[in-house]
């Protein structure tokens, strides 16, 4: 990227400058090892002794820090989001194309918008539509009748099946399905007949999804996901899935079907999530948590086994196999003390 002023920086991220303005940057960089050229940051108080020796050319810091650092600063409220305005700011990744690949497979009936990018072997199905401003990356397949917003990324080989809806800039990465069909069957004296899983999958504006992840769409009704959830990789939603506005889901999460996940809710890594509950807004759930009930109140709740030394996980283990006994030893304790009273 070409060198930016930290006056540039500053403006766009709605910061004040403290030192040589004029300093120019290319790149963000770790407080320890920046050199002149990079710009970094300190949220993190315990960083905090990195100060005196960084050799960054520039460090956002909040108001606070001032007084201990008196090299070129950008002084923020909220430095780490700072952090994140400046490296949008500086970022150099490229696109997944550029215009329109003459290796696209764009069938007639699709309506693409203006200044689109298609690349070579994304497919374009019948009856889609693709707002303006929108990325296509390689062998992507956008299925028949979906409708994408403006600037919608999407990357490589991604699949949105038909009828899908994506709002505006919406971000899907690579490998992800949007739309498959939701694990619908009935059992017919042993044989498993398939249900046809004729709603679709709509999601909201500024909504990221992450790479390898699989949202099904709905039986009857949508599966929807709000906006601006952020979800991370190899998440798997299942039919009529809802998920609130500002929401975060975290790696490896599974959400069985009909669940509906508030508004402003944040569930870890590796959670499993029951079908037909639902869970209030502003829950937040640790990681490797099992939620079999709705949650119906804002709180942080857990249910996963930290990870303890080998020995005393075995000693537990070996406990918790005695509680049954246990439990049925206190209650004839409890049933002779009460024959003793009489």
């Amino acid at each position: 990227m070409p060198p930016v002023t930290i006056a540039q920086i500053a403006e766009h991220i709605g910061g004040t400058v403290q030192g040589n303005a004029q300093h120019c940057v290319t790149e963000m960089g770790n407080l320890t090892t920046a050199q002149s050229h990079q710009l970094s940051f300190l949220s993190n108080p315990k960083y905090a002794k990195d100060l005196s020796d960084t050799k960054a050319g520039a460090v956002i810091i909040n108001e606070q820090t001032t007084e201990a650092y008196s090299g070129n600063a950008i002084i923020v409220k909220d430095p780490y989001v700072g952090f994140a305005k400046a490296a949008q700011f500086l970022d150099t990744t490229p696109k997944q194309a550029n215009g329109i690949s003459a290796r696209a497979n764009i069938d007639p009936s699709a309506v693409i918008g203006n200044n689109v990018a298609i690349g070579s072997g994304a497919v374009i199905a019948a009856g889609a539509i693709v707002g303006a401003d929108t990325i296509i990356g390689p062998n992507t397949y956008i299925g028949e009748r979906a409708k994408l917003g403006e600037g919608v990324n999407l990357r490589a080989n991604v699949t949105i099946y038909h009828e899908v809806v994506l709002g505006d800039r919406v971000s899907v990465h690579s490998g992800s399905v949007i739309g498959c069909d939701g694990f619908g069957y009935a059992n017919d004296k042993g044989i498993w007949v398939k249900i046809p899983q004729m709603g679709t999958v709509v999601v909201g504006h500024d909504t990221e999804i992450g790479a390898g992840c699989t949202i099904d769409r709905g039986a009857i009704d949508n599966t929807i996901i709000g906006k601006h959830v952020i979800i991370d990789n190899q998440v798997h939603m299942a039919h009529n899935v809802q998920v609130g506005d500002f929401s975060c889901l975290c790696g490896a999460i599974g959400i069985a079907g009909s669940a509906i996940i508030g508004k402003y809710v944040v569930i870890a890594g590796q959670c499993a999530i029951n079908g037909h509950i639902s869970i209030a807004d502003k829950v937040q759930i640790t990681g490797n948590s099992m939620v079999t009930k709705s949650i119906k109140e804002a709180g942080v709740y857990s249910s996963g086994m930290p990870v303890l030394p080998n020995r005393e996980w075995q000693k537990n283990t070996v406990q918790q196999r005695q509680i049954g006994k246990l439990f049925d030893r206190v209650k004839q304790l409890e049933l002779s003390l009460k024959n003793q009273d009489k």
